[in-house]
């Protein structure tokens, strides 16, 4: 699974506001991600979550926090 994909899933599935290291530690957790065929993780999943704020899909709520932003995909 691409990091933004997962990112996404994560915070559809559990809602409200996620600091990035829940996220990527759920995402982990779940199997979406994996450390030994993805490298440098945290570097990824940051980039696609800024990508995905600036585009509109999630919303930055606080520093390092993140909600799925309503009608985002």
């Amino acid at each position: 699974m691409e990091f933004r994909e997962a990112a996404l899933r994560v915070l559809r599935e559990d809602g409200g506001s996620l600091h990035w290291t829940v996220i990527q530690d759920r995402a982990l957790t779940r199997g979406y991600l994996d450390p030994f065929t993805q490298p440098d993780i945290r570097t990824h999943l940051l980039a696609a979550l800024a990508e995905a704020a600036r585009e509109g899909a999630v919303v930055r709520t606080g520093r390092g926090l993140y909600a799925f932003a309503p009608g985002g995909s």
